[in-house]
């Protein structure tokens, strides 16, 4: 059983948690412990997933990540109004190969998402998120990804899989279980030409960082369609993390970050979170902790909906233009907005009918002044391909 080879969490991290008060998260998780050894699944709804396999790490070797130091910060947050029940199920060390490190990530958290218990992986390095979408094989016939990042990390065919290059593992690995893959927050100086064209001839979705800064409500419906989410911590500006010789001056905001992070766990769908590339510095732990813990707060505020013309829960709008008869769909519960496209694969389960994708009351303005969305058209051409 793969989750025997979890380590436990250190004595250290458990002395500083008897210190803290009953409110706190660390009072409230539950822990995998030497004495106590693993914490009972059956009630848990979220679990936290150490990984310190670094061997893939682009550029230099990687410095191992103190997953302690982010485990005192998580800790001794205060938790909300939540009825959600969250383990601490320890870390994966590194195995002797670093596909027996995968294998293990891969096993954990396919077992957890069978187990509806959503993974909080924290990773030492980006990579580590080709096993967890891997750990959905046999559990979801096609899956959207979306990555937080400066960059799309597809890097060169020949490329060993590493931070920088993953991406082009997920794409051309079978079996081929990606059906969209969205990056929010890249920075164009970051990307090559021929990275940006392979993000169109693909049909996927991409925002930069400015064009999110500008209206950070655009995040919203593209991590509602999302099954999985991967953030490098270095999407994140130099002075929010501490860091300034591996970081750029340029990326979100501590606020920005985390007001991501919710819309992440309000989502629906999202069945998986990972946070990589984190520095060891007393502030990184405190905004990755922050992090997490709206992640949390967003899945408190989750509401399952399903538009239906015929509900009274939703208003149906129907914009004539040129091509097409575009349909969207209101909350009035949560005025979020939803889109039909004809020739999308409804719940990606290779049948062709209508399905809803999620966007903007700003994209149902467009339709009428006869500009049809940009996500819209993609999800319309992908369905064709």
């Amino acid at each position: 059983m793969v989750f025997s080879f979890l380590v436990p969490i250190k004595e250290e991290v458990l002395d500083q948690c008897e210190m803290l008060p009953s409110q706190s998260l660390g009072k409230q998780i539950f822990k995998h412990t030497d004495k106590e050894g693993l914490p009972e699944l059956t009630k848990a709804n979220v679990a936290l997933l150490g990984v310190n396999e670094t061997r893939n790490a682009f550029g230099e070797p990687k410095e191992v990540l103190d997953l302690s130091g982010i485990r005192i910060q998580l800790y001794s947050l205060m938790r909300g109004n939540w009825n959600t029940n969250i383990v601490d199920l320890g870390d994966v060390n590194p195995g002797n190969t670093v596909e027996d490190t995968y294998f293990v990530v891969k096993g954990v958290v396919a077992e957890l998402i069978a187990q509806d218990i959503i993974p909080i992986v924290i990773g030492a390095s980006q990579d580590i998120t080709y096993p967890t979408y891997r750990a959905f094989d046999g559990l979801k016939n096609m899956v959207n990804l979306v990555s937080i990042d400066s960059r799309f990390d597809f890097g060169l065919d020949e490329d060993q899989i590493s931070t920088h290059s993953y991406m082009s593992k997920i794409i051309t690995d079978k079996p081929n279980n990606l059906f969209n893959f969205s990056n929010i927050g890249y920075q164009s100086y970051f990307n090559t030409q021929e990275e940006i064209d392979l993000m169109e001839r693909l049909f996927f979705d991409y925002y930069r960082l400015g064009q999110l800064i500008s209206n950070m409500a655009l995040a919203e419906p593209v991590l509602r369609n999302a099954h999985m989410v991967s953030l490098d911590a270095r999407a994140i500006r130099a002075s929010e993390m501490g860091s300034f010789d591996s970081f750029s001056p340029n990326g979100f905001t501590g606020r920005e970050i985390c007001t991501i992070a919710r819309y992440a766990g309000i989502s629906d769908n999202v069945s998986l979170f990972g946070i990589y590339e984190c520095e060891n510095n007393n502030q990184s732990f405190q905004l990755i902790s922050q992090l997490i813990w709206y992640f949390i707060e967003g899945l408190n505020f989750r509401i399952q909906e399903t538009p239906d013309s015929d509900s009274n829960d939703f208003t149906k709008y129907t914009v004539p233009t040129d091509n097409e008869s575009l349909i969207f769909y209101k909350s009035h519960l949560t005025e979020r907005w939803w889109v039909e496209v004809p020739s999308i694969l409804t719940a990606h389960t290779k049948t062709n009918s209508v399905a809803l994708l999620p966007c903007t009351e700003l994209d149902y303005l467009e339709a009428c002044d006869q500009n049809i969305p940009e996500r819209w058209f993609k999800a319309y051409k992908k369905g064709f391909n």
